[in-house]
């Protein structure tokens, strides 16, 4: 009988299906958007909301310019965390805020979305837990392009807005 075989097989393959997919690689991080060596993970929060663009004369033709983020912030258990606004801050619910610069990126492995960055902590407010940070990753992000047209001499100062999703990982000092 061929049927216990084939089921006895599918059984073993169910069982150790977990145990693959802890071992199969996630998206690669590129090498310039690590953080410094003598750091640690000390948080990961998923973000949810906007990238907000104002539409803008430059040097040669109108673009749309970053002009700030919008979006909330929420841990591992999908629990509020805190949001994500200009300059670009993240601030806990526990008031702890931390602001960053970035100092590398690199596209998105999705072209239709934001790229991933590295940033340095630049300040600090409050002693809750991102009063450690000191590295953020921006990284596995969805949408949050700027629109490719739309901007011109009728719509100078108009802003819009472009639903993007990402992932915000924060590292302190080991």
């Amino acid at each position: 009988m061929r049927f216990p075989n084939l089921l006895r097989t599918a059984l073993r393959l169910a069982a150790l299906a977990p145990l693959l997919s802890l071992h199969l690689p996630a998206q690669q991080v590129p090498p310039q958007l690590q953080p410094p060596a003598n750091e640690q993970l000390l948080l990961q929060l998923h973000a949810k909301g906007d990238q907000i663009y104002t539409c803008k004369e430059g040097a040669t033709a109108f673009l749309w310019e970053l002009k700030a983020p919008d979006a909330q912030l929420f841990d591992k258990d999908g629990k509020p965390f805190g949001k994500h606004f200009a300059g670009p801050t993240w601030q806990s619910n526990d008031g702890s805020r931390v602001t960053g610069k970035a100092v590398a990126n690199v596209p998105s492995p999705d072209a239709n979305s934001i790229a991933w960055l590295l940033l340095n902590v630049v300040s600090h407010d409050g002693t809750g837990i991102l009063s450690r940070a000191t590295s953020i990753q921006r990284l596995n992000t969805k949408g949050g392009k700027a629109p490719a047209t739309g901007c011109d001499t009728t719509h100078a100062g108009q802003e819009t807005r472009s639903s993007y999703t990402a992932d915000y990982l924060f590292y302190a000092p080991k």
